[in-house]
C-alpha cells in the first residue's frame, strides 16, 4: 500500500478555499475513490513580524492577531515537494505555518 502523509497549514479565512483549491489541484486530499477531501476549522492566528520580515498583514514588531483556516489534507508520500510547492505558491504569507506528518490509512485487516 501507498504510504500517505497528512499537511496541516494556516491560513487566513479569506484565503482559505483559494488555498484548498490549490492543494487538491497538485493532488492533495485524495482518498480512495474521492477528490479534494479536507478538514478545516476556524481559529485565531497570533505573530509578531520581525525585523527583516515584509508581513503580509501587520507591522513589523507589533504583534497581531488574525482570524485563521487550519487546513488538514492527506497526500502520497512521494508528492511532498508538489504539494508544498503548490502551498507556498498560493498562500498569502511570507512564510505559510505548516507541517507534515506520516498517517496510516489502511482499512483493518480481516481475521
Amino acid at each position: 500500500m501507498e504510504e500517505f502523509d497528512c499537511l496541516v497549514v494556516y491560513v487566513p479565512t479569506p484565503d482559505a478555499d483559494a488555498l484548498r483549491s490549490a492543494l487538491a489541484a497538485a493532488g492533495a486530499g485524495r482518498l480512495g475513490n474521492y477528490a479534494a477531501c479536507s478538514f478545516s476549522v476556524d481559529g485565531m492566528g497570533r505573530f509578531t513580524p520581525l525585523q527583516g520580515a515584509s508581513p503580509a498583514i501587520g507591522t513589523v514588531g507589533e504583534p497581531e492577531q488574525v482570524p485563521e483556516t487550519r487546513i488538514e489534507a492527506i497526500y502520497p508520500r512521494g508528492q511532498r515537494n508538489r504539494i508544498v510547492s503548490a502551498l507556498i505558491a498560493a498562500h498569502p504569507y511570507e512564510t505559510p505555518a505548516f507541517m507534515t506528518f506520516p498517517v496510516d490509512i489502511s482499512l483493518p485487516s480481516e481475521a
